[in-house]
């Protein structure tokens, strides 16, 4: 299956399987990126939630005018902050920010549940390392990697630049079969 991509200088398709590493400076337009990743070509995603809650989930995609009836997200954070969490039809919870099995298993059931064009939206992996550090958020990257190849869909995973030693962005960068570098002024450069 073939994904349409409408993110600056990317190709105009990738095949189902695809991940896509999105290193971004601290301050980025992250937000602008992982919607347009979101909208094009979709029948469902999710959208894995380590830095936000769900609530901040769901203002972004009615800011960007993101088709919220296709959306699942996964809150990874509330439980963190003490926020209440009512499970809902469409957003879903894990046991804590580092629950790194947990995370996976979520993925995994929404790949499962849903047909047809499926995308993934890991934002982010930095503050997953913060919590369960470098080597789990590397091993969770690798497992929903092979799920997206398994159920032929595709991902977007936020990476801070700024916040990891080079050889550990490198260690991710080599995961992936493309890297959206967002620099600071909104421009892109891209390698697939």
């Amino acid at each position: 299956m073939e994904y349409a991509l409408e993110i600056d200088d990317t190709p105009e398709t990738v095949p189902g399987g695809t991940g896509i590493l999105l290193l971004h400076p601290s301050t980025g337009e992250t937000d602008r990126i992982d919607t347009e990743f979101l909208k094009a070509d979709t029948d469902h995603f999710l959208v894995i939630s380590t830095r936000t809650t769900a609530r901040e989930v769901k203002q972004k995609l009615e800011h960007y005018d993101v088709d919220e009836a296709k959306a699942d997200i996964l809150d990874t954070l509330s439980i963190e902050r003490g926020y209440s969490r009512r499970s809902g039809e469409n957003v879903h919870y894990v046991a804590a920010p580092d629950d790194v099995d947990g995370i996976v298993e979520q993925v995994a059931g929404f790949l499962d549940d849903h047909d047809g064009k499926l995308r993934v939206s890991f934002d982010s992996v930095t503050e997953l390392a913060y919590y369960a550090g470098d080597d789990a958020a590397l091993e969770a990257v690798e497992r929903i990697m092979e799920e997206l190849a398994a159920h032929d869909a595709i991902g977007l995973f936020h990476l801070s630049e700024e916040v990891h030693d080079g050889s550990v962005v490198a260690q991710f960068r080599d995961r992936f079969d493309g890297v959206i570098d967002l620099a600071e002024d909104g421009t892109t450069t891209v390698e697939f």
